[in-house]
């Protein structure tokens, strides 16, 4: 049976994604700044962080999988749903809830540099820098997390546990 442990609280979290809200407000004074949601997990810390910022954002979504139902990427990148919108000319921040090996985020950010936004930055929630396999520069990082499997506040195994306010690590 799985059991969990608190990572990172609830309140630890909300505190932190307040101190990128206002470090994205500092870089982006006049907005607008498309903020990307890469679906699924990433919602909530773009939800929270969108209300953390002043300056002006909008909302946008992408659907991308390199995970399928297991604890680890299967290195194959496909992706599952597209922009509604043009974003060249505009500010980007892509937001994700894990930077774990970068396959994902760095064929995504080939992907997004060539619709030709004004600035394209990523911000994550999580970063496991021991995990990487590509090479992903973070502007914005929430927390540096160890080599541990976790979930909560967006995060999932099999689609269970997104819905914990808290990051928990998940073991056997």
């Amino acid at each position: 049976m799985s059991s969990l442990r608190v990572l990172l609280s609830a309140d630890q979290i909300q505190a932190r994604i307040h101190e990128l809200g206002a470090q994205i407000d500092r870089d982006y004074p006049h907005g607008p700044v498309y903020l990307i949601a890469i679906l699924k997990g990433a919602c909530f810390f773009l939800a929270d962080l969108a209300r953390a910022m002043k300056t002006p954002a909008r909302i946008e979504f992408i659907g991308i999988s390199s995970y399928g139902r297991g604890k680890s990427s299967s290195g194959e990148v496909k992706l599952t749903k597209d922009l509604d919108v043009s974003i060249e000319g505009h500010d980007v921040v892509l937001v994700e809830d894990i930077v774990d090996s970068g396959i994902t985020l760095s064929y995504l950010m080939k992907v997004l540099s060539q619709r030709r936004p004004k600035s394209l930055r990523i911000a994550t929630l999580l970063d496991k820098p021991e995990r990487r396999q590509r090479a992903v520069e973070t502007h914005y990082v929430g927390f540096q997390i160890p080599d541990e499997f976790v979930v909560g506040f967006g995060l999932d195994y099999a689609e269970d546990y997104r819905n914990l306010r808290d990051v928990c690590v998940l073991s056997d």
